[in-house]
């Protein structure tokens, strides 16, 4: 015969002396589950706070709010602080097992923690939380795992993968009739045209890269779907990708992308550079993307900090660092600089302070004088004098050069 357990009030004895842990239990749990993941330490820090944190406070609303009522939570109100978190990971391809483990971990905490904070009188109470605690373990387990098997089946339908099929052809130029049918998409006339640069993660782990990689990718085409408000095509891949957007039916509309670098930053938690093309008609899809690309590379080689850029952002830079003899020529110029770090020091110093010499100076703690035979020293290496206005835009130019596209050294001549 099964024993009946005793009600648990929400004035129970062990109730409220958990109470007034709730707010750092909420982190201790979310820190419990992970602990319980094999490698989920190489995750970045964070990783999970945004979406789980708030899943385990409605968690616990649910839970004394079902204790308020004398009884336990039903399957139907589990569901809603499980189903968008499962989803969320599922998409990432994180495995059921995983979040099966994660979720007992946090469960074995709170039982724990329930148990420390337990007297001798509170053997019923803590038995009647157990049965509760077990009843709604049981009811996040058959959600958990039914809700990952439909996101499994679903993730990769013909439907999500005929889109990225589509944008790729889209930019190779190829056919694209099909593609769109199966996409169920109307192509448009003209396209928003963006790269989107992210810093990539580079963890030994590269099932943590991987990880990382599903959650920017899912993040990216969800901010991208809110600003095309439709599906959005876009190559993604969680670190570098070409995203094209239906144009505005209203050309006098400012770009809608001017924050959208600085809002993806926010919300992958890394740097990321967004190269805002502008709208090109279908048929010249191919060399914008191109272009567009290039230029993402060229901001993320420049070291530019998180933010939306355009090509008159970058036109100098972008000019300078095409291929050619000129460019090799340029670069040329820097190298008899190379086994003297010092001089290559003051002319960078040189070139971010101009005609203040006395700041230049100081940066690399200098008198004046000898930073000014520094400089000197550079003009007889290269051949163009810091000191002239031309000459020195023309270093300015040949050390970004150097840079970016470090040159091979001019071949010894033969003896003769």
């Amino acid at each position: 015969m099964t024993a009946v357990l005793p009600q648990l009030s929400i004035d129970a004895p062990i109730i409220t002396r958990l109470l007034p842990r709730l707010t750092d239990l909420f982190t201790e749990l979310l820190d419990a589950g992970i602990a319980a993941i094999p490698g989920a330490e190489a995750l970045p820090a964070g990783h999970f706070n945004d979406e789980v944190v708030p899943a385990i406070v409605a968690g616990a609303g649910a839970f004394l709010a079902a204790l308020d009522a004398g009884r336990a939570c039903t399957p139907e109100e589990v569901a809603e602080f499980v189903v968008p978190v499962v989803q969320r990971h599922a998409e990432d391809r994180i495995p059921l097992r995983a979040l099966i483990l994660a979720l007992f971990g946090s469960v074995r905490h709170l039982w724990a923690e329930a148990g420390s904070l337990a007297g001798p009188d509170d053997l019923r109470d803590l038995l009647a939380f157990s049965d509760l605690l077990l009843e709604l373990l049981a009811n996040m387990t058959v959600s958990m795992s039914e809700t990952h098997s439909d996101v499994e089946q679903s993730i990769y339908g013909s439907e999500r993968e005929a889109r990225r099929l589509l944008c790729a052809a889209l930019l190779r130029g190829v056919e694209t009739a099909e593609l769109a049918a199966r996409a169920d998409i109307a192509l448009a006339d003209r396209y928003d045209v963006l790269a989107i640069h992210v810093v990539p993660l580079e963890q030994a782990d590269p099932r943590v890269d991987t990880v990382v990689a599903r959650r920017r990718i899912r993040l990216v085409q969800q901010a991208l779907d809110t600003l095309a408000a439709t599906t959005a095509l876009n190559t993604f891949d969680g670190t570098t990708g070409i995203a094209l957007l239906p144009t505005a039916a209203d050309p006098s509309i400012d770009s809608p992308y001017t924050e959208l670098g600085a809002a993806l930053a926010a919300r992958l938690g890394s740097a990321v550079v967004v190269i805002d093309a502008g709208s090109v008609p279908r048929g010249e899809l191919v060399a914008a993307a191109s272009e567009a690309a290039e230029l993402g590379d060229l901001a993320r080689a420049l070291g530019l900090p998180t933010g939306t850029y355009v090509l008159d952002d970058l036109m100098l830079e972008y000019q300078l660092t095409r291929p050619g003899r000129s460019r090799e020529r340029l670069a040329q110029r820097i190298i008899p600089l190379e086994p003297y770090p010092h001089l290559l020091e003051a002319l960078d110093a040189h070139m971010r302070h101009g005609a203040d010499r006395k700041a230049a100076a100081a940066e690399v703690h200098l008198h004046p004088n000898s930073f000014s035979y520094r400089l000197r020293r550079v003009a007889e290496l290269t051949g163009f004098d810091p000191s002239d206005p031309t000459e020195s835009r023309l270093l300015a130019a040949a050390l970004m050069v150097y840079r970016l596209y470090p040159p091979t050294p001019p071949a010894a001549a033969d003896p003769i």
